[in-house]
C-alpha cells in the first residue's frame, strides 16, 4: 500500500491529482490536508491544518512514501501589494513543513510544483539549467522555495522532486479549473465573447493537459530515476495567437489584439517552451493532444 500525503488538497492541481489517483491508481492510501474546514470534493481522511502554525503542522502524517505540497498563493501582480501574505503562504509554509519533516525523521519524497516564471524567456527551448529571471514576487517565491528544498536536501537529506510547470489546462473535476491562459480563453469564448490577446500573440508557451501532468507527478513521485532534481514537465508548443484562433474557431467568436498593459508587459517573461527531455527519458506521461481536447471539451 502506497501512503500519500497531500498538503494543500483543495488547490486546482491537487484536486485533479486526487481524482486521478483514486480513479486510475489502486493501492494508494491518501491523507489530505488543507486550510479549509472540508475537502472541496468530499475527500475522505481530510484534516484542516494551518501550515503557518508550527504546532499545527505536527498533525500532518509524515510517516508516508510521498508528500505532495500544493500550498501556494498565485497572481503575479497581486504580490506587490500583498507581499506579506505571498511570503508567508509561498515560503514560510514550506519551511514549516520541511522543518517538521526533519524533526520527525521522515523518509518521504517531497514533490513540489514550480513554475515557468522562474525562467528568462527566449525563442528556443528552455532547459532546467537555463538563465533565470524573476519578474514578480510570486516568481521570487518559487525560486526561493526551490533553493530552500535543495538546502534541506544538502543539510538534512530531504528527498525531493521539483517539477516546473508551464501552462496546465483541463480538469477532471468540473469546478476545479486553472486561472491560466486556456481557461481565460475558453470562458470568454463559451460566453460568446471575443478572445483578447495582448500584443501580436506570437509569444510561445508549453501547454500541458492536466491528465498528463497528473501522470507526471504520480509516476515521478514513485520513480527511482526521478529524484533529488528539477524537471520540466512537457506538453505541446503553441503561440498565444494559435491558441486563441483555435478556441475562437471552435466557438465561432473573434480574436481582439490589444496593447500590453504596462505592468503585465514588465512582468512578461517572453517565450517559455520547455525542453522536457530529462523527464521524458525517465517516464512516459504525455498522451493528450490539445486540439483533440478542445474538440471533446466543447463537444
Amino acid at each position: 500500500m502506497k501512503k500519500i500525503t497531500v498538503i494543500g488538497a483543495n488547490s486546482y492541481i491537487a484536486r485533479n491529482l486526487i481524482y486521478y489517483i483514486k480513479k486510475y491508481q489502486s493501492g494508494a492510501a491518501l491523507s489530505l490536508y488543507g486550510k479549509e474546514k472540508a475537502h472541496s470534493d468530499g475527500g475522505e481522511n481530510y484534516t484542516s491544518v494551518n501550515v503557518l502554525d508550527r504546532d499545527d503542522v505536527k498533525r500532518i502524517d509524515f510517516d508516508c512514501d510521498v508528500i505532495f505540497f500544493f500550498v501556494g498563493k498565485t497572481g503575479s501582480g497581486n504580490g506587490f501589494k500583498e507581499y506579506g501574505e505571498f511570503i508567508d503562504v509561498n515560503e514560510k509554509a514550506l519551511l514549516n513543513v520541511m522543518t517538521e519533516y526533519v524533526e520527525q525523521r521522515s523518509g518521504a519524497k517531497l514533490i513540489f510544483p514550480s513554475t515557468r516564471l522562474v525562467y528568462e524567456g527566449n525563442d528556443g527551448l528552455l532547459k532546467e539549467e537555463d538563465k533565470k529571471a524573476y519578474k514578480s514576487v510570486y516568481a521570487v517565491n518559487k525560486h526561493a522555495c526551490e533553493m530552500y528544498i535543495r538546502l534541506y536536501h544538502e543539510m538534512f537529506g530531504l528527498s525531493y522532486v521539483i517539477f516546473r510547470i508551464c501552462v496546465p489546462y483541463g480538469t477532471f473535476v468540473p469546478d476545479a479549473v486553472s486561472y491560466g491562459t486556456m481557461e481565460f480563453m475558453l470562458k470568454n469564448a463559451g460566453q460568446g465573447k471575443n478572445i483578447t490577446v495582448y500584443g501580436d500573440g506570437n509569444i510561445r508557451r508549453t501547454m500541458t493537459y492536466i491528465g498528463d501532468l497528473c501522470r507526471a507527478l504520480y509516476m515521478g513521485a514513485f520513480s527511482e530515476s526521478v529524484k533529488n532534481d528539477v524537471y520540466n514537465v512537457g506538453g505541446e508548443e503553441y503561440t498565444l495567437r494559435q491558441l486563441a484562433e483555435l478556441v475562437a474557431k471552435r466557438y465561432n467568436v473573434g480574436v481582439d489584439y490589444v496593447p500590453w498593459p504596462d505592468m503585465a508587459w514588465k512582468m512578461e517573461s517572453g517565450g517559455t517552451v520547455f525542453d522536457s527531455s530529462k523527464l521524458d527519458g525517465r517516464i512516459e506521461y504525455q498522451k493528450m493532444r490539445l486540439e483533440t481536447w478542445i474538440s471533446e471539451e466543447s463537444g
